[in-house]
């Protein structure tokens, strides 16, 4: 049976484990919202990227009984055919918080089994330790910010139609942002809040309607690896860039924040930065 999201720990009593069970992990097809967007199963992709999950709640105890903590971080490929529910996420890193482990590498070896199972792909995994901490960089995501525009909005639903693009001029390579993205849980409608950049070639955006469609995600519900992904179809299909890559910086939620890069464009992936917000 293919799981779905209201089927998850999403709103839902949870007991709290604190050993060791990887079946907390709840898988959600990515396909199942793919298809809401035009893109066929087994078709190519119209981008590629990764989901970047950090955890800053990790711990697990050593075989003297003595806690240890770390953050860690996950990166799941875009093709990779599942998400994972965040909630179930975190779930599963509490049943280690009293599970005894020899050591980091012993850690770092179930949580890519597991991750890799549950994404349906495989993931990279890496802790960073409290010796480690002082070299962690904050930076924000860099472009032209768009909420300096002064915009009257009165309506809080995406809406396509307010993306427009100038093809009557030579095409143009730019960056945008805006801090003003938010969205509501597919299930339980509490808020995400999140920083979008927008990289593009191709006819200019009209930058007012950009932001009224950004900010049109105000009541909207899905997951954030969604909402990336229908800002990224979107614009490709309404503005025609040749070359796009939109990538959220999502404010944290227990413990966890997820941070989800979608391009066509060639080349390395963007830092893992947290922003100021996370």
């Amino acid at each position: 049976m293919t799981n779905s999201a209201d089927q998850s720990p999403l709103g839902k009593t949870s007991a709290y484990q604190t050993q060791y069970a990887p079946e907390l992990l709840f898988p959600i097809p990515r396909q199942q919202k793919r298809d809401e967007l035009g893109l066929t199963a087994g078709a190519t992709l119209p981008f590629f990227g990764v989901d970047i999950w950090n955890a800053y709640e990790v711990s697990w105890l050593n075989m003297r009984g003595k806690p240890q903590v770390a953050i860690l971080t996950v990166t799941a490929p875009a093709d990779s055919p599942n998400i994972v529910e965040s909630k179930s996420f975190k779930l599963y890193l509490n049943s280690f918080n009293q599970t005894r482990l020899a050591n980091a590498e012993a850690l770092l070896a179930l949580l890519r089994d597991d991750l890799s199972g549950a994404f349906g792909a495989n993931v990279h995994i890496a802790l960073t330790q409290p010796e480690d901490f002082g070299k962690l960089r904050f930076g924000e995501l860099e472009g032209q910010l768009l909420d300096r525009l002064d915009v009257e909005i009165d309506a809080y639903a995406p809406a396509p139609e307010l993306l427009t693009a100038d093809f009557d001029e030579a095409p143009v390579e730019e960056t945008l942002v805006s801090h003003l993205l938010k969205s509501n849980c597919l299930v339980t409608g509490q808020p995400d809040w999140g920083t979008v950049q927008i990289q593009y070639v191709g006819p200019q955006i009209n930058e007012e309607g950009l932001l009224k469609y950004l900010i049109g995600f105000r009541e909207h519900n899905e997951f954030h690896e969604q909402c990336v992904e229908r800002i990224f179809m979107d614009v490709l299909r309404q503005c025609r860039p040749t070359k796009l890559s939109v990538y959220a910086r999502y404010t944290r939620r227990g413990g966890l924040d997820i941070n989800p890069w979608r391009t066509n464009f060639s080349g390395q992936r963007p830092p893992n930065l947290r922003a100021a917000r996370q």
